[in-house]
């Protein structure tokens, strides 16, 4: 399994044991129990892979941070929980791995890992232009995993 696999599969785990973790809850509550799962997530990452790949600054002197980066993997994971709403983070992500990689991180994916609806969300065409390009100018993979509400089974 490689880290890339095991970290998501941590996500997945956390989101499990969470009965509640996929209802929609507004801000304050729903900050509060995201960075409750990202507290949770980077400790069993590190667990799982042996090393601390998470809230890298590589992306220059502007303190913008990854969440995870897998150095033997090429690979940057954003845990982008709101990525199924019109306003999120995807831009932006995209540009911070942009920034990584030409501050010489060897960067060819991003994953983004999300709640249901984020795949639905980025099929519209200004996010497959933006993959796209990316892909083309920037040879970044842009992946798209949502995480399964396994509670409403």
């Amino acid at each position: 399994m490689t880290k890339v696999e095991k970290i998501i599969r941590a996500a997945q785990d956390i989101a499990d044991e969470r009965p509640n973790f996929f209802i929609k809850k507004g801000a304050g509550e729903g900050d509060k129990d995201t960075n409750s799962f990202m507290t949770e997530l980077r400790s069993r990452a590190k667990q799982k892979c042996g090393v601390d790949f998470s809230e890298k600054q590589i992306c220059g002197e502007n303190n913008l941070t990854l969440d995870f980066l897998i150095p033997e993997e090429d690979t940057i994971i954003e845990v982008a929980l709101s990525l199924r709403n019109p306003n999120s983070e995807f831009e932006r992500d995209i540009l911070k791995a942009i920034m990584a990689k030409e501050q010489g991180a060897h960067v060819h994916n991003l994953i983004f890992l999300s709640k249901p609806g984020a795949i639905k969300r980025h099929k519209q065409p200004s996010s497959i232009a933006m993959k796209e390009w990316v892909s083309k100018k920037h040879r970044i993979h842009v992946e798209i995993h949502e995480l399964s509400d396994n509670h409403t089974r």
